[in-house]
């Protein structure tokens, strides 16, 4: 049932979805916190996480691979350049220090409840299922990148 829904929503979307499910809970929630120069932090996170994904998709770009998320077995190349040697996913990075910059702006402590949600969600719906095929596309090579690089950071 749950292998339904492994690569089905793109992950930019889900970046959309559980920003909507954060501002919706913090809009109905009595947790709010004080959050002191809460625009700086978010702001920091904002950049540092569009920088992360951004260098992800431009490495990407330069090694002419896909970007497509969703079809992770028409990969053409392993990527283990640039931001890929501190990280096996740094758009999703990106994407999680995007939500986490969203859920110091909405200072709501359900927000950052769902923080680990969407990581989560990326590990087992995202994550888990591109690397099955990264595996069997580049069997040992990509089980050597993965013993040298984490998933997150």
């Amino acid at each position: 049932m749950f292998n339904a829904l492994e690569l089905k929503i793109p992950p930019l979307a889900l970046v959309f979805l559980f920003g909507a499910l954060m501002w919706l809970v913090s809009a109905y929630s009595m947790f709010t916190i004080v959050l002191p120069w809460r625009s700086v932090f978010a702001v920091i996170f904002y950049t540092g996480g569009s920088a992360i994904v951004l260098a992800g998709v431009l490495t990407f770009r330069r090694m002419k691979t896909t970007v497509n998320p969703l079809t992770p077995e028409a990969t053409t190349t392993m990527v283990t350049s640039g931001i890929y040697r501190f990280t096996r996913n740094p758009m999703y990075l990106g994407f999680l220090l995007i939500l986490i910059g969203w859920a110091i702006d909405l200072s709501n402590l359900l927000a950052f409840v769902c923080l680990p949600l969407f990581v989560w969600y990326m590990n087992r719906f995202q994550i888990l299922p591109e690397e099955r095929a990264l595996s069997t596309k580049f069997s040992e090579a990509f089980t050597r990148y993965k013993c040298s690089v984490r998933r997150w950071v």
